[in-house]
């Protein structure tokens, strides 16, 4: 299972780091991702970190997110800095384990002045 948190309402320029703690699943060897999902558009993927840390953003958040994970402590984090109202949205961690997928339950982020 995964659980996100770490969302919250920030202003224009603002930062805040997601976090997401995974339960039940071979972390340290799974690819993790975070997604986010606007009302009335697709879910899409935004970052994501495989086992050995190489890492890939989508391009509207290149050079201002960040994830990254602590294998010990079993977690997925995103770092967001410089944000922009575009951003809004729920935030998601997902990964797929033996051909099963996991979403966590969603955590919302709205950029707002």
């Amino acid at each position: 299972q995964l659980q996100a948190s770490g969302g919250g309402l920030v202003q224009p320029g603002g930062s805040l780091r997601l976090s997401c703690s995974a339960s039940g699943l071979n972390f340290k060897l799974n690819t993790m991702s975070w997604y986010r999902q606007v009302p009335g558009k697709p879910r899409e993927p935004v970052a994501l970190i495989t086992s050995g840390g190489t890492t890939n953003y989508t391009d509207d958040v290149k050079e201002r997110f960040t994830i990254s994970r602590d294998n010990v402590r079993r977690t997925l984090y995103l770092q967001m800095n410089a944000l922009k109202p575009d951003d809004t949205a729920v935030y998601y961690c997902y990964t797929n384990s033996r051909s099963r997928n996991f979403w966590g339950q969603g955590t919302l982020v709205t950029v707002s002045a």
